[in-house]
């Protein structure tokens, strides 16, 4: 479905990405993920021959990308731009009818977009009447109301509210279920998680981790316990077969050092406080991702991961 190789592209002086190669084979749902300033809206707009890459090439379809393919990709951009003053309804018809559907299969779908979104009643107000996260929903909706067989989303959960995230999660898993393309750009490594088959990590503009999703956690879960613990951390972090505690609230990921019993630190946090949730072998894409950063020599922005 796509193929990256080996592209570069710089600015002023700074590589914005780095000699990334990845491939995206057809179906499901692909994480291209990083914190702020890693890459991937550069990346993204070199797919979509926005920008040209200075090095390397794209391929999607096993072609490059063509006016004709184009027609087959829906692409939500990070930076989201409407015609404030047109209805919605109108808004979401003329943008289809530049995708090439007629006007009648244009009204058809959008109607039914709205009403799937619980936005029916707001077809015919301007979009500038719409809240930012209903302005969120429509551009969603120009992005697929053509039927893409590839749909590239660029942090399309920002600035929706719990209850329309979750609107467009089941959305897009729908659309894996029907057998599209969906790539999904994201620092949100938790949304990641409950969506994505495949990653791929970057930072700084360079590619840190690829893989199915499922496959990187069995990896990298070796020797790791997740602790809902209400109690004072700090006496965990100096029992003896505790190497690392990353710190979410009161959930806990705990790296024990090698040949540690799980089992013993759960009896001594069960001593010292409260144990509300314990599980052996599941590590956080976030904690991965750190790890992964940290091996190669990297920096990060804690704030950003």
């Amino acid at each position: 479905m796509l193929s990256i190789k080996n592209v570069t592209k710089r600015y002023d002086g700074h590589t914005a990405v780095d000699d990334l190669s990845l491939v995206v084979e057809p179906g499901g749902i692909y994480g291209l993920l990083g914190p702020n300033g890693a890459g991937k809206t550069t990346t993204i707009r070199m797919i979509m021959n926005i920008i040209q890459p200075d090095e390397g090439s794209i391929d999607i379809f096993d072609a490059p990308l063509s006016e004709k393919t184009k027609e087959k990709i829906g692409y939500l951009p990070e930076e989201r731009g409407m015609y404030r003053k047109m209805k919605v309804l109108d808004h979401l018809v003329f943008l289809g009818e530049i995708k090439g559907i007629d006007r009648s299969t244009a009204v058809m779908r959008a109607n039914e977009w709205l009403d799937r979104v619980e936005l029916g009643d707001w077809r015919d107000k301007e979009v500038e009447a719409l809240s930012k996260g209903m302005q969120q929903k429509i551009q969603f909706i120009s992005t697929v109301l053509h039927d893409p067989q590839l749909v590239i989303l660029d942090e399309p959960f920002s600035g929706l509210d719990p209850i329309n995230t979750q609107i467009l999660k089941d959305i897009i898993i729908t659309m894996k279920n029907e057998g599209r393309t969906v790539i999904l750009s994201t620092h949100l490594m938790d949304q990641v998680e409950k969506l994505c088959e495949r990653i791929c990590l970057i930072n700084k503009g360079r590619k840190v981790l690829e893989g199915k999703l499922s496959e990187l956690k069995l990896k990298f879960s070796k020797n790791v316990v997740s602790m809902r613990f209400s109690g004072d951390k700090k006496i965990l972090e100096g029992y003896p077969d505790v190497e690392k505690i990353s710190e979410f609230g009161n959930d806990l990921s705990i790296n024990l050092k090698d040949g540690a019993d799980p089992n013993r630190i759960l009896s001594f946090a069960i001593e010292k406080g409260q144990v509300e949730r314990y599980e052996i072998g599941e590590i956080s894409l976030h904690d991965i991702f750190i790890i992964k950063v940290k091996e190669k020599g990297g920096e990060l922005d804690e704030e950003d991961v």
